[in-house]
């Protein structure tokens, strides 16, 4: 029996065969040239047209995925068939290669511009390695890559998962992922949990590990065991004879009848239908950029308010937080972002891209203004990146002028936690975006496996810095009024026992994919207030983030009876 250690991002304990991802498609002869029968035009045509076909490929795939899984399949189809890809080839056929090496040699400059770029970016270099693997695939008329079929349950184990591929698993074939790369918010981490897989990531030796070998797999300890024992075997047979959630009921409460509102994260219409038939209290977070992304120009206003009016009327008087267009990093747009910026992460994004390109983001809070005030919503808005007290004072203006009356800020930096006091005497409220607080805070790209580890949402550091902003959003003097709400929209709060802990430091709502409200809303009915600050405590003391995991987890029995 050997064990294999990663970061857990999805939970589950299961016993299974594994099977590895085939070996990704072999790079064509550097010396390929065009056939004699041939033209460098009709090669092109022959590349175009295998394009669009993994194009119209990954387009139906999509079309039958949902939420998170066919929003990778339709950003993964447009770059099929991405023009600065396709110019490439086109260049390098005329200089004699043959069409398969010019797509490939193509796809691989791209890539590694995409990589020099770093943060965010980078991530998307395995994006168009896979669409240049599937092109190729294509010319050769060879199937494209992908997971193998399989006879029965199985562990799926690679080095780490192609956007096209996570967003079509079957959860009935596949039961736990293991993966030697990847991090928390990879496209591996993110479709297992929309999908309910147990997973581990930044597990170094999960390529190694034989075709056929049974394992244990326990994504909540982020631990792979070969050859499991009797414990193991315990385990998985609890996991599979738990304790069946229930639907999640629309109100959030800990055993005490404090209220914490569970809200969904959303991305379009759909997403929020979905949300509101889960039981969602409301949204606490609506990203826009499903608006404007793949665009070469600005989506007129008119575009903007049926889009956003399509998810306020899912929820009819109730909370619907809208962030604002968040571009920049590994969301470019060409008509609002500079591509050649040396570390896009750190450079002009969120609310920044009003310095550089005004107008976009005051027509953007006139659209959702208008769609608010068309719809039954109460809207609230936040913008992005926000760093300062006078970037969140302007911010409040922009709003008022637009006839918006509850602005508020995402804290994604440390430095909005810290001046969470100023800048809270400035809007109305504030929302936790975790992911992003995360990577600043620990200066670790959340898309790197090797820094998985730290980029951890239990860490300490981190922790703090939500106890400061609750803090900030306290009354500094007695003739202030009210704490102002501080919400969570990052993932963490889709981890039961973090949420716990989140509402032990004083946050006010938590809001999560809608697969995780019924999960949330019943470790929060098994603890008091006070055992939530308990908790909150005992992870703010302790000296790891796995420390402070393994110190909340202890105490909350409920976690294993569930299965979670």
């Amino acid at each position: 029996m050997t064990s294999i250690t990663g970061v857990g991002v999805s939970p589950g304990r299961v016993i299974g065969p594994v099977m590895q991802v085939p070996p990704a498609v072999a790079g064509p002869a550097p010396d390929g040239r065009i056939p004699e029968t041939a033209t460098v035009e009709s090669e092109t045509e022959r590349i175009k047209a295998a394009a669009k076909a993994v194009q119209a490929l990954l387009k139906s795939r999509a079309g039958s995925a949902r939420g998170d899984a066919a929003e990778v399949l339709k950003a993964t189809a447009l770059m099929a068939a991405d023009p600065m890809l396709i110019k490439s080839a086109a260049k390098l056929l005329a200089a004699g290669r043959s069409a398969e090496r010019a797509v490939w040699e193509a796809g691989g400059q791209v890539a590694d511009q995409l990589r020099s770029l770093g943060g965010y970016m980078a991530e998307r270099a395995a994006d168009v390695l896979d669409v240049r693997a599937r092109i190729v695939a294509e010319l050769r008329g060879a199937p494209a890559p992908g997971i193998p079929d399989s006879p029965g349950p199985i562990v799926l184990a690679a080095e780490d998962l192609a956007p096209a591929d996570t967003a079509t698993l079957d959860p009935d074939r596949v039961i736990a992922l293991v993966t030697s790369g990847g991090g928390p918010q990879s496209h591996t981490a993110i479709i297992a949990r929309a999908l309910g897989l147990p997973a581990v990531v930044a597990a170094a030796g999960a390529t190694e590990l034989e075709e056929g070998l049974e394992v244990y797999v326990d994504g909540a300890a982020g631990l792979v065991v070969t050859d499991p024992g009797e414990a193991e075997r315990s385990a998985a047979a609890d996991y599979a004879t738990r304790a069946t959630l229930e639907p999640f009921d629309g109100t959030g409460t800990t055993a005490d009848g404090h209220r914490v509102p569970l809200l969904a994260n959303v991305g379009g219409g759909e997403e929020a239908a979905v949300a509101a038939a889960a039981g969602a209290e409301g949204v606490g977070l609506l990203r826009t950029e499903f608006c404007f992304l793949n665009r070469t120009e600005e989506p007129a206003v008119e575009e903007q308010v049926a889009a956003y009016k399509a998810v306020f009327e899912a929820f009819p008087g109730k909370k619907v937080v809208v962030r604002t267009l968040d571009a920049g990093a590994d969301k470019p747009l060409p008509f609002l972002t500079d591509a050649t910026e040396p570390n896009p992460a750190l450079g002009v994004r969120g609310y920044r891209t009003d310095w550089t390109s005004p107008g976009v983001l005051e027509r953007q809070l006139r659209a959702i203004a208008r769609a608010g005030a068309e719809s039954g919503a109460v809207v609230w808005v936040m913008a992005p990146m926000i760093a300062t007290a006078e970037e969140a004072g302007r911010f409040a203006e922009l709003c008022a002028a637009a006839g918006l009356k509850t602005p508020g800020v995402m804290v994604g930096g440390p430095s909005a936690s810290l001046a969470a006091g100023s800048i809270l005497k400035r809007v109305e409220f504030a929302s936790l975006g975790t992911n992003d607080l995360t990577q600043y805070t620990m200066a670790a790209d959340r898309q790197l496996g090797p820094l998985a580890g730290l980029n951890d949402p239990w860490q300490p550091a981190v922790l703090r810095l939500v106890q400061a902003t609750v803090q900030g959003a306290r009354p500094q003097d007695a003739a202030e009024a009210g704490a102002k709400s501080v919400g969570v929209c990052g993932e963490s709060a889709a981890d039961p026992a973090l949420a716990v802990v989140l509402v032990g430091l004083g946050v006010s709502t938590l809001s999560m994919t809608a697969r995780a409200l019924p999960g949330v809303a019943a470790v929060l009915r098994s603890v008091s207030l006070d055992q939530a600050r308990e908790l909150a405590g005992r992870a703010l003391s302790a000296a790891s983030s796995a420390e402070a995991r393994a110190a909340v987890r202890a105490k909350l029995p409920v976690l294993d009876t569930l299965g979670l």
